[in-house]
């Protein structure tokens, strides 16, 4: 027998947003379809009955499949199915991760897993936020112990006025690209990019956002109250209390004077290491607490002294104040043969940015199933093992370095000159080569200096910080500039990046139950002025973008033609535009519009290149002078290439002043002549005059002396010049 399938739906602003379960997936433990516009996203979430042992955290996996059948594609991999995740369907998954993790119960054990697929894509109403509410119902109907329900908007602003869920084609119009999410009281985890927007405007948005996100939230709870499925009763995993308070007496005199003490990172891991251990031996035995009981007191007793150090005393780890930023120094031109390059280092987290200038070809082709075909501006963050002092295999990019990579680009688009002014594709690498906190920050601090090092014309520079926050009932503390170990102990990171006039990126993840409005509008502020400090040691290095590019990086010249002369550039098969690569040294890239992209790294290079190209689509004009070679000799006259595969007739009367009695004693094939254009007939058939130029006449002058007859003055097109390929990138 068929389920009965449910339907639910909520208004937000102007458009509807539809819930659907009871049709699919009936042996998952909960299954729900979200539709907005015709694109619609599925989530089904489940949960182990059994404890996994040996664990002392929550264990939750989310994972985003973006199925190409959803956008009526098929994938463009050798074997025509998907393949690893794209970079957008990862940062989805991340995006729907964050606000679901801070709600489930500390002490559940039991796996907890969330898959989401895309069923249908419109093109114009984008998934993600679809994806976030519908992983919150699955979960909330499902028999998963949870804190929610979770509601997810995006917020775009247009000429000043903010809008609920913008579509593909309002956010090309919008300055502000924010997606949150959070609870009925408090906003859980924040995404944005933004056009220099100012702090009190970024309030206000959150503000809005959190006002939106109200009917989701009934909605979903209305949903749970009419099928959700009653709740595992889970063997939570408990904390044994004696054991802690035993422990936490042992180390708490110990941490506080290591603390106290100026260590750098290595050497406190050292003693905390050694500290540990000694716990380790001291309690854990045969007869008495587990290792795993012993592990778990010792994370909590550390964490509690760390906290009570930072509230009670404003001491921070390294002995900061809360507002202070590390030392700071940076340089640039660190690599000699990249295009630009810039070093940063704050305290003991270093980031060194390389940058890359590369022709429009190498822009990346996306294949995902956003609107977006190509990418001009990469970004790429790399976290080897050794920043931190560890030993691990290297595996390719992970889930948080794709995210960092993608947080660094969105901070820096605002500032990236246009196609138009700068025709260039750019590739940034961060790598860090030492972290102990907001080493994502570093690589928007790093990418600046490259990208100013490179002499790419960024419209201002751009800084990042991280702020932490200590909360512990009313009592709270704003930690800027954070630590590894107080992005680890603390309840917030809080990422900021911007430019002297305003945000351009925002990235907030809770773990407590959310933060008020005014917390945050004071966390923004203290970014705002740590930005600033940033920006100065910035500018100290280098001030504004280099005038010229390095001598390693392509100069790119444009040069527009006509859209129907691109298949003369082209030729059969590509053979025209690689002879004149082959011959030049140059690179070439043709758009659609007709706009013809050279790349050299000489300047002989690109003139060559460019009198190739201008060649091969110039149309000849009466009056002008043209330098050719005869191709063709007859009784009447000679044939003259005057342009590429375009040749004209000099007769016999036009080829001195004085009379000639036979062509081939002043034409022979193969040499050159010069001549004009005394006329192109309506069949395109062109008159020249080799003795209009002998005696400089004008155009109208040598057609008033050309007494020959017009049937005696056949001439001939041997080109493809009229043909144009479907394919212009080569």
């Amino acid at each position: 027998m068929k389920p009965e399938n449910k339907q639910y739906q909520a208004t937000l602003g102007n458009k509807s947003m539809l819930f659907e379960t009871g049709k699919l997936a009936g042996q998952a433990g909960g299954a729900m379809t979200v539709r907005m516009g015709e694109t619609m996203v599925f989530a089904a979430a489940s949960i182990s009955p059994d404890v996994r042992p040996g664990i002392d955290f929550m264990p939750l996996t989310v994972d985003y499949e973006e199925r190409m059948y959803a956008g009526g594609r098929i994938p463009g991999s050798f074997f025509r199915r998907e393949g690893r995740p794209t970079e957008e369907a990862i940062l989805t998954a991340r995006l729907t991760d964050r606000p679901l993790r801070p709600l489930f119960p500390k002490d559940l054990r039991n796996d907890v897993q969330v898959i989401l697929y895309s069923f249908s894509i419109d093109g114009i109403n984008p998934i993600d936020i679809l994806a976030v509410n519908a992983a919150s119902a699955a979960i909330m109907i499902s028999d998963i112990p949870w804190g929610g329900p979770i509601g997810a908007v995006r917020i775009g602003r247009i000429e000043g006025e903010f809008i609920i869920n913008p579509t593909y084609p309002e956010l090309e119009y919008s300055d502000l690209d924010l997606r949150l999410a959070g609870t009925r009281d408090a906003i859980l985890m924040v995404e944005c990019g933004a056009n220099e927007i100012a702090e009190e405007v970024m309030v206000k948005a959150l503000e809005f956002g959190h006002n939106a996100i109200q009917p989701l939230l009934d909605l979903q709870e209305k949903i749970a109250a009419e099928v959700g499925k009653p709740k595992l009763k889970y063997v939570p995993f408990s904390e044994d209390e004696d054991l802690g308070k035993k422990i936490f007496e042992r180390v708490h005199t110990p941490l506080n004077e290591m603390f106290d003490q100026p260590y750098e990172k290595a050497d406190r891991s050292a003693k905390l290491k050694s500290l540990e251990e000694a716990i380790n031996s001291e309690f854990a035995s045969e007869d008495g607490a587990s290792l795993e009981d012993v592990r778990f007191a010792w994370e909590n007793a550390y964490k509690t002294v760390v906290r009570q150090r930072i509230l009670n005393d404003a001491k921070r780890p390294d002995n900061r104040g809360l507002d202070e930023i590390r030392p700071i120094w940076c340089e640039v031109e660190v690599s000699p043969r990249a295009h630009g390059s810039g070093l940063f280092t704050r305290g003991e987290t270093q980031v060194l940015t390389l940058a890359t200038l590369g022709t429009p070809r190498e822009a990346q082709e996306l294949d995902n199933l956003t609107p977006s075909e190509s990418k001009r501006y990469m970004h790429h963050y790399n976290f080897p093992p050794f920043s931190t002092g560890e030993v691990k295999m290297l595996r390719g990019a992970s889930r948080r370095e794709i995210g960092h990579g993608a947080l660094a680009e969105r901070a820096l688009l605002p500032v990236i000159p246009p196609e138009s002014k700068f025709p260039y594709t750019l590739r940034l690498v961060s790598e860090v080569l030492s972290s102990n906190g907001s080493s994502s920050m570093a690589s928007v601090c790093g990418s600046t200096l490259a990208l100013m090092d490179t002499g790419v014309p960024i419209t201002a520079p751009v800084a990042g910080v991280a702020m932490g926050l200590v909360k512990e009932g009313e009592r709270y503390a704003i930690l800027t500039d954070i630590l590894g170990a107080e992005d680890h102990l603390g309840d917030m990171d809080f990422k900021v990046t911007g430019t002297h006039k305003g945000i351009t990126a925002l990235q907030m993840d809770i773990k407590i139950k959310g933060i008020s409005f005014e917390l945050m509008a004071e966390a923004l502020e203290k970014a705002r002025k740590a930005r600033f400090t940033i920006l100065d040691k910035i500018i100290e290095v280098i001030p504004t973008p280099r005038t010229e590019l390095k001598a390693h990086a392509p100069r790119i010249t444009v040069v527009k033609i006509p859209v129907e002369k691109i298949g003369a550039i082209i030729g059969p098969g590509g053979k025209t535009i690689r002879s004149i690569q082959d011959e030049t040294g140059t690179k070439i890239d043709i758009g659609e519009d007709g706009s013809v992209f050279i790349a050299a790294t000489d300047g002989e290079s690109s003139r060559m290149a460019v009198e190739r190209v201008e060649s091969l689509t110039e149309a000849p004009v009466i009056g002008r002078i043209y330098t050719g070679k005869v191709v063709r000799v007859t009784d009447f006259g000679a044939f003259v290439e005057i342009l590429p595969n375009i040749d004209g007739m000099v007769h016999i009367s036009q080829l001195d002043s004085e009379r000639v009695e036979k062509v081939e004693d002043v034409a022979r094939v193969g040499e050159e002549l010069t001549v004009m254009v005394t006329d192109i007939d309506a069949q395109g058939k062109i008159r020249l005059s080799r003795q209009a130029v002998l005696e400089g006449w004008t155009a109208e002058e040598a057609q008033s002396r050309d007494r020959s007859r017009s049937g005696s003055r056949p001439s001939g097109r041997r080109d493809s010049f009229h043909k144009s390929g479907n394919k212009h990138r080569h």
